[in-house]
């Protein structure tokens, strides 16, 4: 319940708090310590799409031929550009399937450009563009070289999504606390706030050269894979280089910086406009330089189309106002 939880964001118009936003955050040190709990870290979450890394992990170490983009777009929630649908025909075509073998629901695509010239051309809804549309690509590549069940992919007692369950809990250090099915349709396994801070923590410092490190590398050296054309998660990558950020919905967001320092944030309303402000606040205190990224720690309130207030975090029990 939100009086349960502290307040990690005030929304500011005119000088009057309008709204706030209630939620938990967690920061790790480089040695997995928790040096920052804010609310009931140790409590179940759902981690929505900032559980792709593992899923695509799981698809890698089963045996699908992921790396670089492809390896990116497995653990992305891209924008549904037309870049993103060239690579996903390539998985796909590679394994012998088409577009009719996702079984991630029709979507318009996330980028707004794309879904215009879409309307203007008389196309609708489509698979292939919706932002989960690169994991289950790769899902389905992991099935094909497994000779597993094709058309069951998304069954959450199929062989891939029990490795992908196996692998969440090993790098989390806990076991699953609920089994969901995600928005996508795919089984999504509920973790500890703390427990997908270690999971995430767990690429970012796995050994160069491992398949956890590959994720990690690949979503780092590809960000327009993981987001797209003004996806936040890819500018903030871009912003901060050697940092994986990989968002959810329901407002999770996860970002651990190349030193290892390591934050995951729950917005308990489901709102995702202050998540990347928390995360950002959490790692400064940690004591983690995040200057390059002060633009996203911004975010404005506007009213008649110009900024009459702000977004603040209240993360180190005062108003952060970065410069």
């Amino acid at each position: 319940m939100p009086e349960q939880l502290p307040t990690l964001a005030e929304v500011v118009r005119s000088g009057f708090v309008e709204s706030v936003h209630y939620g938990s955050a967690v920061g790790l040190d480089p040695s997995g310590r928790p040096e920052v709990a804010l609310g009931p870290v140790e409590a179940p979450v759902l981690p929505r799409s900032s559980a792709k890394p593992f899923q695509a992990l799981a698809c890698l170490i089963a045996g699908a031929a992921l790396a670089g983009p492809r390896l990116a777009i497995a653990a992305g929630s891209h924008t549904g550009e037309d870049f993103h649908l060239r690579l996903v025909r390539e998985i796909l075509d590679d394994y012998g399937l088409g577009f009719d073998a996702l079984a991630c629901p029709p979507s318009w695509p996330e980028d707004r450009a794309t879904m215009e010239e879409l309307i203007r051309q008389g196309a609708g809804v489509s698979r292939e563009r919706m932002n989960c549309s690169g994991k289950h690509a790769a899902m389905l590549a992991a099935c094909v070289a497994n000779d597993w069940d094709v058309p069951a992919y998304l069954s959450a007692d199929h062989p891939l999504q029990r490795r992908v369950r196996a692998v969440t809990e090993e790098l989390a250090g806990e076991e699953s606390a609920h089994v969901a099915v995600d928005g996508c349709g795919a089984p999504l396994f509920g973790l500890s706030l703390t427990g997908l801070a270690r999971a995430v923590q767990a690429l970012v410092l796995a050994a160069p050269g491992s398949a956890p490190r590959q994720v990690a590398d690949a979503m780092r050296a590809h960000p327009e894979y993981v987001g797209g054309t003004g996806h936040q998660n890819t500018d903030l990558m871009r912003a901060l280089p050697g940092a994986l950020v990989k968002g959810g919905a329901e407002g999770v967001l996860v970002a651990a910086l190349e030193s290892g320092h390591t934050v995951a944030v729950k917005v308990i309303d489901g709102s995702p406009r202050a998540t990347t402000a928390i995360a950002l606040d959490v790692l400064r205190l940690m004591g983690c330089d995040v200057t390059a990224a002060d633009d996203f720690a911004r975010v404005d309130v506007l009213g008649g189309g110009i900024p009459v207030g702000r977004i603040v975090t209240t993360v180190t029990g005062r108003r952060y106002n970065p410069r």
